[in-house]
């Protein structure tokens, strides 16, 4: 197992692309800009909302849900920028802004953080909990939409938030039974544990002002079925748009992938800049907003000439492709 309490590469590593003057101005932190995204992301939610319950009908709920989910994707978004340290300046201020964001949804920021880390401090390693849901694409078309099909119809939200409550098993023999936060620090597994009191908290909040106000049926119809169906589907499809399909697991240039398209699109799909995977993992601890500026100089510099640089139909074609489409080779 990755030992450690933090994230690796979180620091600014001069043995990386980008000199030290570029890497401090892209690290530098804003908080403006991370207000700009909670802002929205809560304003598209309010206004659907709102257009739903002056105009009830079901086209305008069907397309409001979509509308929804597509920002509790967001929500989860700014969350992972908090459990990188990435949302604001101040870290009180941080985990309180991002852990909320991420207990609406269901999600334990604090425990996903314990998780994350791995992922990161092992891309494609052994105990990188991720594997089991990105690796080993191409499997073909139909194994892709049948997983998308049971996520729509939420079959696998059960096992994708107990994944978010710190559940994931690692993936050799050494380390059954073992989860991600047994190596942390105390403090940040005592952290973990009481921010799932938190969400449940939350979560049982929720619904009781639900019941309370008379808006039961609206908030299960807007809120929690958007989260259990549409959202799954939007997570597994973008964790595999990002990692899944690569030809090559020894560096992010190639394990990661960064997928490019029109904004309107990327705005549904990949909010607040996380299809800029390549630069994520090469340096965790740009905050969303800059990491397109990220994108740039590393392009500049060709560090991205063959790198998983890809338009968003190629990426598609590639994860859709028959099984074995793509040869894979690691480190090891």
């Amino acid at each position: 197992m990755s030992s450690g309490t933090e994230f690796n590469n979180d620091a600014v590593d001069l043995r990386r692309p980008l000199d030290k003057q570029t890497l401090t101005r892209l690290t530098t932190m804003h908080d403006g800009y991370a207000w700009l995204g909670v802002f929205s992301a809560v304003g598209t939610v309010v206004t659907a909302v709102t257009v739903v319950l002056v105009w009830w009908s079901w086209p305008v709920v069907l397309a409001a849900m979509f509308v929804i989910a597509t920002r509790q994707q967001a929500f989860f978004v700014l969350a992972h920028d908090a459990a990188h340290y990435r949302l604001f300046a101040s870290r009180g201020l941080n985990d309180w802004v991002g852990g909320l964001l991420a207990s609406t949804v269901g999600i334990s920021m604090r425990s996903y953080r314990v998780i994350h880390r791995l992922h990161h401090n092992d891309l494609y390693g052994q105990s990188d909990p991720d594997i089991p849901l990105s690796a080993g694409y191409p499997r073909g078309r139909m194994y892709l939409l049948k997983r998308l099909g049971r996520d729509l119809v939420g079959a696998t939200a059960p096992k994708a938030y107990s994944y978010f409550f710190g559940a994931p098993a690692l993936n050799t023999a050494a380390n059954v039974n073992r989860r991600p936060e047994d190596d942390t620090a105390p403090q940040l597994r005592e952290a973990a544990q009481t921010d799932r009191r938190f969400v449940i908290g939350v979560q049982l909040t929720m619904l009781a002002a639900a019941v309370l106000s008379g808006y039961w049926l609206e908030y299960l119809v807007l809120w929690v079925l958007p989260a259990v169906t549409l959202l799954q589907a939007m997570l597994r499809l973008r964790a595999i748009m990002e990692h899944g399909a690569v030809k090559d697991t020894s560096t992010p240039l190639f394990a990661a992938r960064t997928n490019l398209g029109p904004r309107w699109v990327l705005w549904w799909f990949f909010p607040h800049h996380v299809n800029y995977h390549i630069e994520h993992h090469l340096y965790p601890a740009i905050p969303h907003y800059n990491l397109p500026h990220a994108h740039g100089a590393l392009k500049q510099m060709g560090v991205l000439e063959g790198a998983e640089v890809s338009t968003l139909p190629q990426t598609l074609k590639r994860i859709f492709a028959p099984r074995a489409a793509v040869a894979v080779t690691s480190a090891a």
